[in-house]
């Protein structure tokens, strides 16, 4: 354990659960605390899930295409909720339609979020950049 604890989800109205369960287990083989939220989690949930596991990052996932409506106003709810500086990483299919990749990452990183994956990003892709941003020396 590398004594980091990450929240894990789906947002919205998705309820996709096989992406989010293999992104558990690969995070837990990696060293970190996972608290997974399941499919169909709100704002709400999340941010009541990182005050109350004092969560060091928020992971969000989305595979039907609306998290662009689902996670306006998330950052300001971590704000609102006294930890605005949390990491909040989010990934999968976010937009509907073939949006170019560097315009939908662009849109949801002036939406607060600290980095943003694309469609079939491997755990062993991003792991490595999360392990580096919280600060954990391999």
């Amino acid at each position: 354990m590398n004594g980091k604890t990450l929240v894990l989800g789906v947002i919205g109205s998705d309820v996709h659960a096989v992406g989010n369960k293999i992104l558990e287990i690969a995070l837990k083989e990696a060293g970190f605390r996972v608290v997974n939220l399941g499919v169909l989690v709100s704002q709400k949930e999340f941010v009541e899930a990182a005050i109350e596991t004092a969560a060091d990052a928020v992971l969000v996932s989305s595979l039907y295409g609306h998290a662009e409506i689902d996670c306006r106003g998330l950052r300001e709810a971590f704000i609102e909720a006294g930890i605005g500086d949390i990491r909040l990483y989010i990934g999968g299919y976010l937009v509907v339609g073939n949006q170019p990749w560097e315009e939908t990452k662009a849109k949801f990183e002036a939406m607060g979020f600290d980095r943003v994956y694309p469609p079939n990003t491997l755990p062993e892709d991003f792991i490595p950049e999360l392990k580096q941003d919280l600060g954990i020396e391999e």
